[in-house]
């Protein structure tokens, strides 16, 4: 027997919202502001849904005035001709890169730790059919021109794919690329009719501390993504720009690759408030990544990778602690710290409080383990210097 639609329709039906979800969210929330593993993790407030939920209701795969108004904003802002919402920073990398590379044999230049390189699932390879040219900076901290020009691949030599697409990201682990590099680096590209592509999934962070307009920040790139649930705290998004023709194209490569959308004005909506009034939130940002990095110096704890912008990298060896005991300490404390190991990502919704008691506690351990014997050797006989290296002292003799 034919079941009714009323028992069809019981079975189909859902109620996502437990009794607790605002307390739930509630609780989140100060999770969130005492995270520092990454700002991949910021969320839409109360005010950013409210906003949202004025958006327009067209179809993008067709036209959506909500959605077209922040990609007029956003050529506009950077100085390109068009501009496409696409799902994700990935999703915006991989089809800028298809968009560039045309027939194959061919070779994508990029920083051995980009983006597009450790962290897309090899997207380059599968979506592209390109080889990648991971290159280790020479000044162990941005690409140069020259680095560039020695990993160029443009001769004759039929055993290797040319050179198609330089992509840089900026910024990469929080450092931020001199802007005169990146025009040296552009000019030298474009003089052998290459492409220059950026992954600007944080270019917002540039902007914010140099004070210079994101147009300039994009001029010398053929194409730009820009990233809006990172540090800006949108729920989802990311804008690819470009010329028209490459955007056009773009959008085609959007559909093929499952990223076209229907109802995006609530999520573009979402992405114009957060750059209205998240962004310029970033400055207070970057002081509080100054202020864990002067007050983990004042304990002693090496810095790897200094906080230029939201950023750090450290080293706590330098006074005996251990990233595991650190991050075990932390989840003990009354209101956890959630940390991930050497990398300390602040962002918008990072507490205060959440900064002052990570570095309490990092001060702790580093006292308990002196009290407990660790020393720092000092120099050889012949004047060298033991770094980063700890030993315990023997315990000593009781009667």
């Amino acid at each position: 027997m034919a079941a009714s639609f009323a028992t069809i329709a019981e079975q189909i039906k859902l109620d996502i919202l437990s009794k607790t979800h605002v307390q739930d969210n509630d609780a989140k929330r100060k999770e969130i502001a005492r995270t520092f593993i990454s700002d991949t993790i910021t969320v839409p407030t109360k005010e950013m849904y409210e906003y949202a939920t004025l958006s327009t209701l067209g179809d993008d795969v067709y036209f959506e005035p909500s959605t077209k108004a922040l990609e007029t904003h956003m050529a506009q802002l950077t100085g390109k001709e068009a501009a496409l919402f696409v799902p994700s920073g990935t999703a915006s990398n991989q089809i800028a890169l298809r968009c560039h590379l045309l027939q194959p044999p061919y070779t994508v230049m990029c920083d051995h730790r980009a983006h597009i390189h450790k962290y897309e699932a090899g997207g380059a390879a599968f979506h592209s059919g390109a080889a990648v040219t991971p290159v280790v900076p020479s000044n162990g901290h941005h690409l140069t021109v020259d680095d560039v020009r020695r990993n160029m691949i443009m001769g004759p030599d039929v055993h290797e794919a040319p050179t198609e697409v330089v992509a840089l990201e900026n910024t990469l682990n929080g450092t931020i690329i001199p802007q005169e590099e990146i025009v040296a680096i552009s000019q030298f590209v474009h003089s052998l009719g290459r492409k220059m592509h950026l992954d600007g999934a944080r270019l917002w962070h540039v902007a914010a501390e140099t004070e210079m307009p994101i147009k300039e920040l994009c001029d010398p790139f053929d194409s730009v993504s820009l990233c809006f649930s990172k540090g800006l705290g949108a729920p989802i998004g990311s804008c690819l720009v470009g010329s028209n023709a490459y955007i056009t194209k773009a959008r085609r490569i959007r559909k093929l690759f499952g990223g076209g959308m229907r109802q995006t004005g609530i999520l573009a909506a979402s992405a114009a408030y957060a750059l209205t009034y998240n962004f310029p939130l970033l400055p207070k940002v970057h002081q509080m990544a100054r202020t864990l990095e002067a007050g983990l110096e004042e304990i002693g704890v090496k810095i790897t990778s200094k906080a230029e912008t939201c950023m750090i990298f450290y080293d706590p060896s330098t006074v005996g602690v251990t990233y595991e005991e650190i991050a075990d300490r932390a989840s003990d404390l009354p209101e956890p710290l959630i940390l991930g190991g050497s990398r300390l990502v602040v962002h918008i919704q990072t507490s205060e409080s959440a900064v002052a008691d990570f570095l309490s506690l990092v001060r702790k351990l580093a006292e308990e383990k002196k009290a407990a014997g660790f020393v720092k050797p000092g120099p050889n006989a012949n004047g060298t210097t033991y770094k980063d290296i700890y030993v315990r002292r023997a315990p000593k003799q009781t009667a």
